[in-house]
């Protein structure tokens, strides 16, 4: 299977980020620049079956996709990494520790669950569109998603980066059998988080009904010594609603780039 990668930021300490259900590598058009300009190497990938990775059929597990981020790693020559995480990425960032803890240096889990009988689901409205978003067009879909995805202060009063966000979703448009088979990844997501040693920062936006933020809250209580991040006035999409996120999490990030004496 091919996977289509990017490679931004020159030579510092290496970051790779996986996307959320039925995005893509631009999904992380505002951080990228934010994460190279505080000296990291930042490394994206579009996850099998969306933008310009090879559609591959589904289901799709969690775990085979923390495998195909690792072959990112292997690609770029990397042999350890931070690795940040958003939505059904941040469930394959969880694996990608469980599964190659020697290839994580530090982890940072975004608006995203452990699963299991342990997660707090969204309300019953908000569970049902995401299932029928898989019979909408990629554009009716994602603007359907926007009172999902952003808080309420930016529908009222960011709606031009609402625009500019869509416009970057829709370059590669997600097709529904795939944003299906992503969905099932997500749906079958039950990870042992407990057994996470990774240096970890859990970040959630308190206005988060797709994810909501008790599953932040539940999944840094879990993993052992975590750090939980919430974020008053953000939704799922929270580095839209929130800017300064992202320079928090390059700060973060860089804190922990440099592992000291041994």
């Amino acid at each position: 299977m091919r996977l289509h990668w990017e490679d931004t930021g020159g030579f510092g300490p290496p970051v790779l980020l996986i996307m959320g259900l039925g995005m893509n590598a631009t999904g992380w058009w505002r951080t990228v620049p934010v994460l190279a300009e505080a000296g990291l190497r930042v490394l994206s990938f579009d996850n099998r079956g969306v933008g310009r990775s090879e559609r591959v059929p589904g289901p799709y597990t969690t775990r085979e996709m923390a495998d195909d981020a690792v072959s990112v790693l292997d690609a770029a020559g990397v042999e350890a990494a931070h690795v940040y995480g958003i939505s059904l990425g941040g469930m394959i960032a969880q694996e990608v520790a469980l599964r190659h803890p020697g290839r994580v240096r530090a982890l940072v889990l975004g608006a995203t669950t452990r699963g299991g009988a342990s997660s707090v689901p969204a309300a019953p409205e908000v569970v049902a569109f995401v299932r029928l978003r898989a019979q909408m067009t990629a554009e009716h879909a994602v603007w359907a998603s926007v009172p999902i995805n952003y808080a309420p202060r930016t529908r009222v009063e960011g709606g031009d980066r609402i625009a500019e966000d869509i416009a970057q979703r829709l370059r590669h448009p997600v097709q529904a059998e795939y944003y299906s088979a992503q969905l099932a990844a997500a749906n079958g997501h039950d990870a042992r988080v407990e057994d996470i040693r990774a240096s970890t920062l859990v970040v959630h936006g308190t206005e988060d009904i797709l994810v909501p933020p008790a599953n932040g809250e539940r999944l840094a209580a879990a993993i052992p010594g975590a750090e939980l991040s919430l974020w008053p006035g953000a939704a799922h999409l929270y580095f839209t609603d929130m800017p300064e996120i992202d320079r928090f999490v390059a700060r973060w990030l860089s804190e922990r780039s440099n592992p000291g004496p041994s």
